[in-house]
């Protein structure tokens, strides 16, 4: 019965951990470019009673055996990549990639981390920058003279000169995909970092090389779907309550066994 004890705390410590991963994604379910979380649960080693195969007489064997489970954990967080609605800002400098890829930006350290949130913006020197104020790689520089910024779906940014009408190119945004990218590393502010099980970074033009394309005035959103964390978050909390009553039902069986001494 003591086995009972710790095999419900694990299985409340793990439906902890699922709630916290479920109110992430509610708490985000507004952010642009968020990937919804989800916890994937393992069961623990087994303690094994009977060995599996053993004899249970000089001919016969035993079928199943007898492997009482220890509890469950979480092993892992896995990130779930699918596309978010895309939303029409009507922003110059707002794009979404439809499809597959990241953009990349250059952080103050100088590190290159990856991004879906395309809401990027100009600082003072005119530069596409996302935020936080990071550049994107590579980087755009619009000047001020330029009117009608137009980027197109595959990347390429342009401007009109206000005072002579020509049209000129001011450099081509690209995409970078990676085999893994559940492997990437969240950092918050949306930016991912690069890992030795995500891959090397893909770097492609926008609708090349299966990577997607770039929506001008247009921003992608979150891919939580509310609806379905909150029926995960109930289901989680019935499971805690499920285990927690499992620790009720063996305390209240230890405490019939500690009275038959009386």
């Amino acid at each position: 019965m003591i086995r009972g004890l710790y095999t419900a705390a694990a299985g409340m410590t793990a439906q902890q951990k699922n709630i916290d991963v479920i109110s992430n994604n509610i708490a985000n379910v507004n952010t642009n470019g968020f990937k919804q979380d989800r916890a994937e649960f393992q069961d623990l080693i087994y303690q094994s009673l009977n060995y599996t195969a053993g004899a249970t007489s000089a001919t016969t064997n035993n079928p199943t055996g007898i492997d009482t489970g220890l509890g469950v954990r979480v092993s892992g967080i896995q990130k779930n990549f699918l596309q978010g609605n895309l939303k029409e800002t009507g922003n110059t400098y707002d794009i979404a990639i439809q499809g597959n890829g990241f953009f990349q930006i250059t952080t103050p350290a100088g590190e290159t981390a990856y991004t879906r949130n395309g809401g990027f913006k100009l600082d003072s020197e005119g530069t596409m920058v996302d935020g936080q104020g990071f550049k994107l790689e590579p980087e755009i520089v619009i000047p001020s003279d330029l009117v009608k910024i137009s980027i197109g779906q595959d990347g390429t940014v342009t401007g009109q000169n206000a005072t002579t009408g020509e049209v000129t190119t001011l450099g081509q945004i690209t995409l970078v995909n990676f085999i893994n990218p559940a492997g990437l590393a969240p950092q918050g502010d949306s930016l991912y970092l690069e890992t030795n099980v995500s891959g090397d970074p893909i770097n492609a033009t926008p609708g090349l090389d299966g990577i997607g394309t770039i929506r001008q005035g247009m921003i992608e959103g979150s891919n939580v779907q509310l609806v379905t964390e909150m029926v995960n978050l109930i289901t989680a909390q019935r499971g805690y309550e499920a285990n927690s009553k499992s620790i009720n039902t063996t305390d209240a069986m230890l405490q019939t066994v500690n009275q038959l001494k009386r």
